[in-house]
Parts: structure tokens; sequence; C-alpha cells
């Protein structure tokens, strides 16, 4: 039963990323807003759903450590697995928007989280806490970001090469989001529940499958979704997605968590928040290594090799 929950699960989540992209394209030529914006806001807070579920969950009942892990590991398998997998498929294009503004302000919100958290990392006698000042103060920034990029959208035109979307009603298509959106959660659920239950009847740890099922399993929409957005020939709405709900994940959910919940996480390390720092960093230097303005294949072989070689620290640790 376990298995066939789980290809139930696969069915719904693929399903969903092919509802979702179709629709969020149409979306963004209806308005003419360029795809990166719509996979950087609707897109990527839509996808971050399971984590903001999980987190939120998790300040409530006083696990810190488990919500700011979620959105950690989370990130981390953004940029190294979802972008390593999708650049192997296609290299992916960077413009000069996402140079000047985007990958920037991703590397900033990863410098936040270590602000934020910097004093367990300097005093480990002195737990980091992540007050309502400061979540407050992330969610300003949460709001400012995205406010900034839907006021530079106006600006932009879509891509002149990218394939043009058909024409679909108003209501199919926010059903086509909507519904894509539902089975990409759903499903998702779906899948980590039974993968959890396979892992652990097959004998796997419980840290095993905390680092690599839950931050995987709530990542799986957002790999889902961006996947098949490159399949499509639509690289702006994976790479948006990636960097929105990376950005979405520091600043609104744990902004939004520790407002409600004051957050004291413990067992993020400096080699963590480092390997959080190194992804954003890694993805913003990719717009000038060999091949200028797009994440290149040996990239993507770089972004999977590096997190494989994370997942061997901390098990070894």
């Amino acid at each position: 039963m376990d298995i066939l929950l789980l290809i139930i699960g696969l069915g719904l989540i693929l399903a969903g990323a092919n509802f979702l992209t179709d629709g969020s394209a149409a979306l963004a030529q209806r308005f003419r807003v360029p795809e990166f914006i719509i996979g950087l806001t609707v897109v990527a807070v839509g996808t971050s759903t399971p984590e903001l579920v999980v987190s939120f969950l998790s300040a409530l009942e006083g696990e810190g450590d488990m919500a700011v892990g979620n959105v950690v590991g989370s990130n981390l398998f953004n940029v190294f697995i979802i972008l390593g997998v999708c650049a192997l498929i296609r290299p992916l294009p960077l413009t000069r928007q996402n140079i000047r503004r985007d990958l920037p302000v991703g590397v900033a919100a990863s410098l936040v989280l270590c602000a934020v958290l910097a004093d367990e990392v300097l005093d480990p006698t002195h737990p980091a806490r992540i007050g309502r000042i400061e979540g407050l103060a992330m969610l300003l920034l949460y709001v400012l970001s995205v406010w900034t990029a839907a006021r530079a959208a106006r600006r932009e035109q879509p891509a002149e090469d990218t394939p043009a979307a058909r024409p679909i009603a108003g209501w199919l298509m926010a059903l086509m989001i909507v519904g894509g959106l539902a089975a990409l959660v759903f499903g998702g659920e779906i899948f980590l529940h039974n993968a959890v239950a396979i892992a652990r009847k097959l004998g796997v740890s419980e840290s095993v499958i905390a680092i690599t099922l839950v931050a995987g399993g709530t990542s799986l929409p957002e790999l889902a979704s961006s996947v098949v957005s490159v399949v499509k020939g639509r690289p702006d709405i994976a790479l948006g997605n990636v960097v929105g709900s990376n950005i979405a994940n520091i600043l609104l959910i744990l902004g939004l968590c520790s407002t409600v919940v004051p957050l004291t996480p413990g067992g993020i390390d400096a080699v963590t928040l480092g390997a959080v720092v190194l992804s954003s960093l890694l993805l913003f230097a990719a717009a000038f290594t060999f091949r200028r303005r797009a994440l290149d294949r040996w990239e993507g072989v770089l972004f999977l090799a590096i997190y494989g070689a994370y997942l061997w620290w901390l098990l070894a640790k």
C-alpha cells in the first residue's frame, strides 16, 4: 500500500507541476509580465507552502530547530539539487535583471539568516533566538523585495524568444494555477509520508530520513515545477521559482513563524550556514563563469557534487 500511495503522490506532483507551469505561462502572457517574475512570486510562494506548513507547525510546538532546519535544508536542496538537475537538462540563462537585482536579493536573504543566527555560531553557550522584532523586519524585507520586483516588471517585457503560451480563458488559467498548486502540495505530502514509512521499514535511520526525505520532500513541488518548466522551454519560471522560494523561505516563512512564536533553533552550525551563503554566491557567480549569463551543465554537475559532499559531511560528523 505504501508503494501504491507513493506512486499516486508522484503522479499528483507531476500533474500539478504541468498545470502550474502552463497556467503560470498563460498568466505571464495575459498581463505581459516576465515569466521570471511569475516564477519569483506566484509559483515560488505557492510551491513553498509545504515548508510554510512544516515550519509553522514546528514553531507552534516549540521545535525551533525543526522550523529553521527545514528552511535551511530546503534552500540547499533548491539550489544544489533542483538547479543542478535543471542545468543538466538545459543551461539556464541569466538576464541582466537577475544579475543586478534578483540574485543579489537571494544573497542578502542568506546573509540575513546568518545575522539572526550568529549568536549561537559565535558563542555556543548563547543560544540563537529569532525574536518578534527580527521576524517583523524579515517580513518587511520580503514585502520590499516583492514590491521592487513587481515595480521593475512594469518596465520589462517578456523575452521575445520565449515560446508563446496558448490563449487560455481567465477562469481556466486560475483553475490551472490553484489546482496545480493543490496537487503539488497534496501529492508532496502523500509522497513524503509514504517515503518515510518505507524508509523506516527498510531500517534507515531517523537522521538520514530528516536530512534527505524531509528537506527534499518539502521541496518536491519546487523540483517538479522547475523540471517541467525547463522541459517545456520555460527556464525563467524554473529559475524564478528557486530564487523566489529561497527568499520566501527565509524572509517570509521564518519571518512569519518568529513573529507568531519566537524561534530558538539549535544545532545549526557554522558549516551549514556557510553552505547556505555559498549556494547563493555560487548561483550569482554562475553569471560570470565559462558561459556568461548562464548556469551551464558543468556547473549543474558541480552543484550536485557539492550537495553530495555536504550530505557526506553531515552523516560523518
